[in-house]
């Protein structure tokens, strides 16, 4: 597997936002100022809530297949590599990972069989535009821990992924739970979500290497990243964690990842988590920012020259 060192892009985009003009020019400033190969395009649907059988994909709040093309058009001419991602989010505000329902059915009560059905359409909607787009990878979740243990549904919406979409596929699971998840065999890349305190990093890394290996499948951080808070690089999952702004606390939490993901070749991927399509501010601007993103931040040279060197090494 080729090593793939991206970016996440356009989380939560609206409709028609490649209509606009600043996308492109984020996009750009991304590749060039990070020196990452590679874009993970979030594709999101909604429902109202965790327990919610009932999934909109056709919305205003949801990019349509004409972003998506736009976006794979011109990354394609910046020489980036492609992911697509299946995303849900919840509008209550609560964690895609507390999706859960009653594992025997009970009449009245919502079911993880209506779920899963509406589920797998807007997967297969995006394993369409995957496959229309030549992506080269599809990743079919994000971080749903409470459906990690519905094996047969999963196994069932990967093997109708697969009868639309050619590509690899990988599935991101949450943070701690690599070697928890009892179907890898059934996706071609483990991926997971990367935000671990900047003094458990060695040790996670080992486990995690562990979990690989036992499973045969190559590894990739689908999501790994770290706020500009102060404090969030001891609880780089939270972005409400911390105080105020501190750019060091996230370089520091960058010069430490990176270190270990370069000494360690188990690791074929990482998905950097995140850089905003239309929203991005001035380059000035970020040492007054306290999010993930690192354009105007020290954290955005130690992931240049960590390009650098992945270039050269890997």
């Amino acid at each position: 597997m080729e090593f793939l060192n991206a970016y996440t892009y356009g989380f939560c985009e609206k409709r028609g936002f490649t209509k606009k003009t600043a996308w492109k020019q984020s996009l750009k400033l991304m590749a060039e100022s990070t020196g990452c190969n590679a874009v993970i395009l979030p594709v999101c649907a909604w429902q109202e809530h965790t327990y919610s059988t009932a999934m909109d994909s056709d919305h205003p709040d949801v990019m349509d297949e004409a972003d998506v093309r736009a976006v794979c058009e011109f990354a394609r001419g910046l020489g980036l590599k492609l992911i697509l991602k299946a995303m849900v989010n919840c509008r209550d505000g609560y964690w895609r990972a507390y999706i859960r329902f009653f594992d025997a059915p009970v009449p009245t009560e919502p079911g993880w069989e209506a779920w899963f059905d509406a589920w797998t359409a807007h997967v297969c909607r995006v394993a369409r535009m995957a496959e229309q787009n030549r992506a080269d990878m599809l990743c079919v979740g994000c971080e749903m821990v409470g459906t990690d243990h519905r094996e047969a549904d999963w196994r069932r919406l990967i093997g109708e992924v697969r009868q639309l979409y050619r590509g690899p596929i990988s599935y991101n699971c949450d943070k701690y739970q690599e070697d928890r998840v009892a179907w890898w065999d059934a996706v071609d890349v483990i991926s997971s979500s990367g935000y671990y305190p900047i003094g458990d990093l060695a040790r996670q890394f080992e486990r995690i290497r562990a979990a690989s290996e036992a499973a045969g499948k190559p590894f990739m951080f689908m999501e790994c990243g770290c706020p500009s808070r102060g404090g969030s690089e001891h609880r780089p999952n939270d972005w409400r964690y911390g105080r105020g702004t501190d750019p060091e606390a996230q370089r520091a939490w960058y010069a430490a990842f990176t270190e270990l993901v370069a000494a360690s070749p188990f690791v074929r991927g990482v998905g950097w988590w995140d850089w905003p399509a239309t929203r991005l501010n001035p380059e000035f601007a970020g040492a007054d920012d306290n999010g993930y993103c690192t354009w105007g931040k020290p954290a955005n040279q130690v992931l240049a020259g960590f390009s650098r060197r992945c270039g050269a090494d890997r």
